[in-house]
């Protein structure tokens, strides 16, 4: 089943791995190889962070002190793949641009990517847009709350989208998404315009976007 996110637009969903509310924000490191790459090189590194897999690439989602040492030890036990790190998220939501403030003690998180277009004037575009959300666009926002998700992330490394979106565990994004567009047209035409800028990874189907990656290990 597909649906329409106001960051993204069409993809398939698998809400994954449940953790405890944090308030400090995750990293993504991601792990691209052949066909072969598996964690088992991952679990000498005892790392405290939840595993992904999507075809040949692999995703560690955690809170790590230092990010950058981190993705050095992995490429370490990963010398013939690309590993790439996703610190900083250039896009958050949280339950603070809500009238409804209050968070849910613990949450479910839903982890996808997709890349931008090549163009780079239609990806500064698309920053520029983020960058502007809550001035142009601030029925987004509103349409998160409504829907009662608790965190969205969107990070970005060269031309490629990793998003994250938390929602309370024991929901069902099925369920919450509907929301975000019920009675607020203005999420639907945020949708049309970030459709132009978003295009599939390497290896997927024709037409596909997001992806999503499955659940392997919670942390």
């Amino acid at each position: 089943m597909k649906y329409l996110f106001t960051i993204l637009i069409g993809f398939l969903v698998f809400t994954s791995c449940t953790h405890t509310e944090k308030t400090t924000l995750a990293s993504i490191i991601e792990i691209v190889g052949n066909d072969t790459l598996s964690f088992q090189s991952l679990e000498v590194l005892n790392l405290q962070a939840s595993l992904y897999q999507w075809n040949n690439h692999l995703v560690v989602y955690g809170v790590f002190p230092n990010a950058e040492k981190v993705q050095k030890q992995i490429a370490a036990a990963y010398p013939e793949a690309s590993v790439r790190l996703y610190d900083r998220p250039f896009y958050v939501f949280d339950r603070h641009h809500c009238d409804d403030t209050a968070q849910a003690g613990r949450w479910s998180h839903t982890l996808m990517t997709a890349n931008l277009v090549a163009d780079t004037v239609l990806q500064q575009e698309y920053m520029d847009y983020h960058a502007r959300q809550a001035e142009l666009f601030p029925e987004v926002a509103h349409g998160f709350c409504h829907a009662g998700f608790q965190q969205l992330l969107v990070f970005r490394n060269g031309r490629q989208l990793m998003l994250v979106i938390s929602i309370p565990k024991g929901e069902n994004l099925d369920d919450l998404n509907p929301k975000t567009t019920e009675n607020n047209p203005r999420v639907n035409e945020w949708n049309a315009i970030m459709a132009k800028y978003q295009e599939g990874i390497e290896g997927t189907a024709e037409g596909e976007v997001w992806v999503v990656f499955n659940p392997v290990k919670n942390k």
